[in-house]
């Protein structure tokens, strides 16, 4: 007679179901509200973003990865631009993210013009309200708000813009490698409600590792 093998019966169906279902209650359900609230929180606070090109060159290169402030312009509604409350003003020499007004790609340009700004560009080089920007920050510059990098003509300048006043709600955004950048100057001007986030610092770049280069 082989021996008998005896233990605990298994749990009926019903009581099997109940305990998938509390764990279900006690574990998915709050880490799909966490997961919800950090999809918010990037949505609404703080992100990143990659730079994909030259155009803003030297200030950043292609590959950087960069910390940008979502709600320096304003608290908005997550995944719209919706503002619940209002913040600051974009500001010339910002570096913003943004919707292309041409084909909503997401760049990344430096604001150089807000609203009531008479702006003249020759060859890549600036004027704000008759006052001549330098390629290098300088007093003028300073004065303005304008902190410049040194900018790079190479390849040509771009499109000239020839005494244009910046409308009300928007701002002229260009990238600082003037000849290797697709910018205000193609596009036209940027509303502001368009404005994704205002750029930090770099905290990645390759070759360098990890780091804070503040912009």
């Amino acid at each position: 007679m082989e021996p008998s093998i005896s233990g605990p019966a298994p749990a009926p169906a019903p009581a099997r179901i109940r305990s998938v279902g509390h764990w279900l209650r006690r574990e998915l359900l709050p880490m799909l509200a966490l997961l919800l609230l950090l999809g918010t929180a990037r949505a609404s606070f703080a992100n990143h973003y990659h730079v994909p090109s030259g155009s803003m060159q030297p200030t950043l290169q292609p590959g950087d990865r960069v910390a940008v402030d979502m709600s320096a312009y304003g608290v908005r509604v997550p995944f719209t631009r919706h503002v619940l409350i209002e913040r600051g003003r974009p500001q010339r020499g910002d570096v913003v993210v943004f919707d292309s007004p041409a084909d909503g790609t997401r760049l990344i340009k430096r604001v150089v013009a807000v609203a009531g700004d008479r702006v003249e560009l020759r060859d890549g080089h600036l004027s704000i309200n008759g006052v001549p920007m330098a390629d290098a920050a300088d007093p003028q510059a300073e004065r303005f708000g304008l902190r410049l990098a040194r900018l790079d003509l190479a390849n040509g300048g771009g499109p000239d813009i020839l005494d244009a006043r910046v409308p009300a709600g928007h701002v002229l955004v260009l990238g600082d490698h003037r000849g290797r950048s697709v910018d205000g100057r193609w596009f036209g001007f940027v509303p502001v409600d368009a404005l994704y986030a205002r750029a930090l610092a770099v905290y990645w770049r390759s070759g360098d590792g990890l780091g804070w280069r503040r912009l």
